[in-house]
């Protein structure tokens, strides 16, 4: 069903301005907090646990209701679910800045990434419906990823910057005036859509993959915080595996799956949900890295640290502006290998940064992961929504953004998790340091570094230099690590998509399928 005629000319392009702000503030909530986290354990206090569910609690809830959402703004309308959420959003983020506790600022995040995740698919589905011609979509689907990478990027910028004048809650606040610019543009501006879909919806899939997702992030955060498996832990893994079969099973007999089983059985969609989620995995735990890096081993303030990621900034955009023109040039599965091995490189750099010196080697690799992770995510992105028919365009989106959500939300956690374990397996305390507070120095830099400042002048510098050396120990691991996982991915990618090859090159492929 479409309410609204089909829109022409500039206009097009004026609702594309429109859908790329919630696109942005999405994408820099799930970064805005990594200047914050510093401030916000100085006043709520948080445990190294609460710390990074303040972190995650927004992208796992994001992520497990995505799929959810899209298929139900093809069944009520894009727009309808966009401006729903878009007030959800607006309200948690007010609850959000002036949280009196961290149990309250983790609900308050929770409650925004249910409202974000009506935001992401609605977006990206309307663009699909809006624009028919197949190079305006492109084009199109490429400022829609821009802003979606921009947004990620210029997270920490406007966190450093507002943090350099406000409390730490003005990193949610800042996100109302934007979300009452949307409701007040919206509705003139962007047409409603909705797909004559069955009209039945699948709320034991929801139900089972909300469970699946939950479970296992419980686990593995669990895992993190003992840095082993204790029966707890052991217990959620398996009933999410479980949960996740009984998903899987229930899709197949559904007469109205969540899951549309003929898009992943799709190479080039199958292949750019791949590209997208295992990339991002690898791309947003170094991305947490950095800014605690600047500020916590290098004591660089927050203004200060966002200015050193503002390069990052400029190019992610040069890589989302870039991607289709190396689309043309070479194809699509060489550019996504591409992208992969810029990335790769742009880790094993960063890899190398000191604790006391590693500044420029740190931009230097940043700017590097910028421009290749845009390349990679522009060109996934573009894949998976234009392989879709415009019927299960928001269910399509929502399977993109939930691997891409997912996927950096598990970057944050298991690179995150890593580069914990090694901080705490090789933190040297000096003699002299009450247990206590050699336990808690163990824990986090950040509780270092707090500490050290209540120790003798000797034995509070010595505890300090100690732990920033070992968390850049583990930066360098968790950097490592993440650039394995990206030269995998430059092969296994470009392999997928040579399935298609039967028929037709993987290169030569249109993009939209055939009516």
């Amino acid at each position: 069903m479409q309410d609204t005629p089909r829109q022409g000319g500039a206009v097009r392009w004026i609702a594309l301005t429109v859908l790329v702000l919630p696109v942005v503030l999405v994408s820099m909530d799930l970064s805005v907090l990594y200047l914050a986290i510093p401030t916000i354990s100085r006043d709520l206090e948080p445990s190294s646990s609460q710390m990074l569910w303040i972190l995650d609690s927004y992208a796992f809830v994001l992520a497990s209701l995505l799929i959810v959402m899209g298929n139900v703004g093809d069944r009520i309308g894009r727009r309808r679910l966009l401006l729903i959420g878009a007030t959800l959003f607006g309200v948690a983020s007010t609850v959000a800045a002036f949280a009196p506790t961290t149990e309250v600022l983790i609900g308050a995040r929770a409650a925004m990434g249910v409202g974000g995740a009506t935001l992401m698919p609605s977006t990206l589905a309307l663009i699909r419906n809006i624009f028919d011609d197949p190079g305006e979509r492109t084009r199109a689907i490429g400022i829609w990823t821009a802003a979606f990478a921009g947004g990620g990027a210029l997270g920490p910028v406007v966190g450093g910057v507002l943090l350099d004048f406000f409390s730490w809650g003005s990193v949610f606040l800042i996100n109302v005036p934007v979300i009452a610019a949307l409701l007040i543009l919206a509705r003139p501006l962007v047409p409603e859509y909705a797909s004559p879909v069955n009209s039945r919806f699948d709320i034991v899939g929801a139900l089972l993959l909300l469970g699946t997702i939950l479970s296992v992030v419980y686990a593995m955060k669990h895992s993190a915080e003992i840095i082993g498996l204790d029966q707890s832990s052991i217990v959620a893994l398996l009933l999410g595996l479980g949960l996740g079969i009984a998903f899987v099973l229930q899709q197949r007999r559904t007469a109205a799956p969540l899951v549309d089983t003929g898009l992943l059985r799709n190479p080039i969609f199958l292949a750019g949900l791949v590209a997208v989620t295992v990339g991002m995995l690898a791309l947003m735990g170094p991305n947490l890295f950095f800014a605690w890096y600047l500020q916590l081993v290098l004591g660089m303030g927050p203004l200060v640290a966002a200015l050193w990621l503002l390069p990052m900034t400029f190019t992610a955009a040069i890589g989302a502006t870039t991607a289709p023109k190396l689309l043309k040039t070479v194809g699509l599965a060489r550019s996504l290998a591409i992208g992969f091995m810029i990335s790769a490189l742009s880790l094993i750099i960063v890899a190398f940064s000191r604790a006391a010196d590693g500044v420029w080697i740190l931009l230097v690799g940043g700017m590097l992961l910028g421009l290749g992770a845009t390349i990679v995510l522009t060109l996934a992105t573009e894949s998976m929504v234009s392989s879709a028919p415009a019927s299960r365009a928001g269910a399509a989106s929502a399977i993109s953004e939930t691997g891409s959500e997912l996927g950096g939300a598990l970057g944050i956690a298991v690179l995150g998790s890593v580069g914990t374990a090694i901080y705490r397996a090789s933190v040297d305390v000096p003699s002299g340091v009450p247990t206590e507070v050699a336990d808690a120095a163990r824990q986090t830099l950040a509780g270092a570094a707090q500490l050290a400042g209540e120790l003798p002048a000797e034995i509070g510098t010595a505890l300090l230099d100690n732990a920033r050396t070992a968390f850049a120990f583990g930066f360098s691991i968790a950097a490592v690590t993440a650039a394995v996982i990206m030269l995998v991915l430059a092969i296994v990618v470009p392999r997928m998509l040579a399935r298609q090859r039967s028929t037709t090159s993987p290169d030569e492929v249109p993009m939209t399928p055939a009516p």
